[in-house]
C-alpha cells in the first residue's frame, strides 16, 4: 500500500503529471479527458501555474522507463530527484494515480457522484478536463499574461474567484478605490459557447465599461486570448437560458 503525503510541492505535482503520462500513455490521456498530449500539457501546465513545456519535459524524463513508442531523454540517466518521486509513487494503481492527478486541479469525483456516473458531462466531455479548461487553467493563463495587456498594465491584481463577487479578478491602482473586474472563461477550441451566471451578468450590467470578459481559446493546440470590455454592450450576443436540475441524494438517521 502506498502512503500518500499530506502535502505535495508544485514541482512534485509537475513531476507526477509527467510520470503519469509516461506510464499510462494514451490510457492516461483518456482517463483525464484529453484528446492529445499537447492539450494535456497546456491544460495541466497552466492549471498548475507552470509552463506547459514543464509537463512535456517530465513526461520525456520518464519515457525511457516504460514500454511506450517514445524514446524520451534516453541518452542520459533519469535525474535523481525524478527517480525519488518515481520510487515513492511507482506502485500506485491506475485509478488511484488518476484520482491523484485530478486532485491537483481541485477535482473531487465524489462531489459529483450524486448526478454524474462516469465523470462526463451530458455531451460526453470529461468533467475534469472541461472544468480545468474553463476554470483553473484559464485563470492561471490570465495571471501569466495580464501584465502584457495594455488595459491591465501596472494595475495591482487580486484573485477574487473564490469570493463570490461575480468576477475572477479585481485590478486597481495602488491606493485607489476604483477598480476593474475581469471574468475569465476558457475554451478547448478556437471558438465555442461560454455562459455567464446570473451574478456575473448582474455585475457586468452594473459595472459596464469597468467589467471585462477575458476568453482564453484553443487549449487543444496553442492558447490565445480575446478581451471584451463591457461584454453586454459588445459584439457578443447573449441569450437567456433556463433549466431545471434534479439532484438525488440518500439520507439516513445516525
Amino acid at each position: 500500500m502506498v502512503l500518500l503525503p499530506d502535502r505535495i510541492s508544485l514541482r512534485e505535482k509537475l513531476i507526477l503529471a509527467g510520470l503519469f503520462l509516461a506510464k499510462y500513455d494514451i490510457a492516461g490521456l483518456k482517463a483525464l479527458g484529453f484528446e492529445s498530449f499537447l492539450e494535456a500539457f497546456n491544460v495541466i501546465g497552466y492549471g498548475l501555474g507552470a509552463k506547459p513545456a514543464s509537463i512535456k519535459n517530465y513526461r520525456d524524463e520518464f519515457d525511457p522507463l516504460f514500454p511506450n513508442s517514445r524514446k524520451g531523454w534516453h541518452k542520459r540517466p533519469t535525474r535523481d530527484y525524478c527517480l525519488k518521486v518515481f520510487e515513492v509513487y511507482k506502485d500506485l494503481d491506475f485509478s488511484v494515480f488518476t484520482g491523484l492527478i485530478k486532485s491537483f486541479g481541485g477535482f473531487d469525483e465524489n462531489a459529483l457522484s450524486q448526478n454524474v456516473d462516469d465523470g462526463c458531462t451530458a455531451d460526453g466531455e470529461s468533467q475534469f478536463a472541461k472544468r480545468l479548461i474553463t476554470g483553473l487553467a484559464a485563470e492561471r493563463y490570465f495571471e501569466c499574461v495580464h501584465t502584457r495587456i495594455q488595459e491591465f498594465k501596472d494595475l495591482k491584481l487580486q484573485n477574487t474567484s473564490r469570493l463570490g463577487c461575480g468576477y475572477d479578478f479585481q485590478l486597481q491602482h495602488e491606493g485607489q478605490e476604483a477598480f476593474l473586474a475581469v471574468e475569465v472563461k476558457g475554451l478547448k477550441d478556437r471558438s465555442g459557447s461560454i455562459s455567464m451566471t446570473p451574478k456575473e451578468h448582474a455585475v457586468a450590467a452594473m459595472l459596464r465599461d469597468r467589467f471585462y470578459l477575458f476568453v482564453v481559446k484553443n487549449f487543444r493546440e496553442t492558447p490565445f486570448h480575446e478581451v471584451y470590455q463591457d461584454p453586454l454592450s459588445s459584439s457578443l450576443l447573449f441569450t437567456k437560458q433556463e433549466r431545471a436540475v434534479v439532484q438525488v441524494s440518500w439520507l439516513t438517521t445516525v
